[in-house]
């Protein structure tokens, strides 16, 4: 899988930094990427790959540093210190770009995607691709899209139907979608930062919340909820950004090296997220901490008619032709 499109490739060129006088050796372009999540999940797995690669391919022209569990900066940002230029790379989940652009809020509109094989036929195709470029008028290039995986939601009460989540407090990301869904069943969405998640769950601050498998169980989220129900409602996945302009910027030959690495990481890091998501499903399951239900046919559809609604609400932002091609790929 390619998921830097040709048309962001083609981009400017533009010559290294050169120390001192003709002759003399480039600087090492010191590459700080920084995301929220455990080194231990795909994402963490990805970017650890990323720095190999492109250490191997590029030597010591580059020197990658990785931060994980929000040293640096949570999604809340580390997008304005990636136009800083204090980090180059971060992979915020998509539900935190509204502030850039109104078209990623397509990937938080519930019940969308019927499976991750539908997720990467959009992601690959000509409307996904495009919103890689979404933002570069602010600033910002998408060089990749990492998956996570499909979300559950979670509570100390059974969530069957809609109507259990009634006055419930969910934690959610900063997504306005995304507290439209959580209203449209009369809970109460609370955008609070992933890394305050556990404590608020444990003291009871918010009841409930939605995650993936991998997340619910490299946050221990399983061990503060005792139930878990297997909705698999909405998307939980990254856009691997950086900086237009210092992207722009670099050597050819760096931006090259950068850019298989990252490719390869993308390919690394999805096919990884599969297999992590049934492994750390089962271990949530086998803990023994949690209950984890399943859906009946008729739940299912309850929760899906619930939250349609949220699709006509926003289809002016997103643009219904977006929304379009994503339902086409179920």
């Amino acid at each position: 899988m390619r998921l830097i499109s040709k048309k962001i490739l083609a981009a400017s060129v533009a010559t290294a930094a050169i120390l001192g006088m003709n002759g003399m050796a480039s600087a090492q372009e010191v590459i700080k990427f920084a995301h929220v999540v455990a080194p231990n999940t795909p994402k963490g797995k990805g970017a650890e790959f990323f720095k190999k690669r492109a250490e191997e391919l590029l030597g010591d022209k580059v020197k990658i540093e990785i931060y994980p569990n929000s040293q640096l900066f949570d999604d809340s940002k580390v997008l304005a210190a990636i136009l800083r230029g204090d980090v180059q790379f971060g992979a915020p989940s998509l539900a935190k770009f509204g502030k850039w652009t109104k078209k990623l809020q397509v990937y938080d509109l519930p019940f969308l995607f019927k499976d991750m094989d539908a997720v990467s036929c959009f992601q690959n195709g000509e409307k996904g691709q495009e919103l890689l470029g979404a933002m570069s008028d602010k600033g910002l290039t998408g060089v990749g899209y990492w998956h996570n995986g499909l979300k559950q939601l979670s509570a100390n009460k059974p969530l069957n139907n809609p109507a259990d989540a009634e006055g419930l407090k969910f934690r959610i990301q900063s997504s306005d979608v995304i507290a439209a869904q959580f209203e449209a069943v009369d809970a109460v969405p609370q955008k609070m930062a992933f890394s305050e998640t556990y404590s608020a769950l444990q003291t009871g601050v918010v009841d409930g919340q939605e995650n993936t498998w991998s997340n619910i169980y490299s946050k221990k989220f399983f061990e503060v909820q005792d139930y878990i129900t297997e909705s698999n409602h909405g998307l939980l996945d990254y856009m691997v950004v950086t900086s237009t302009k210092w992207w722009d910027g670099l050597d050819p030959e760096i931006r090259d090296g950068l850019t298989q690495a990252m490719n390869e990481a993308s390919d690394y890091a999805n096919s990884l997220s599969a297999e992590l998501t049934a492994e750390q499903r089962q271990a949530v399951i086998d803990s023994g901490e949690t209950e984890v239900q399943q859906l009946s046919g008729d739940d299912f559809s309850a929760w899906q008619n619930a939250v349609k609604p949220v699709w006509a609400e926003f289809s002016d932002d997103i643009g219904q032709d977006i929304i379009d091609a994503a339902a086409a790929c179920n």
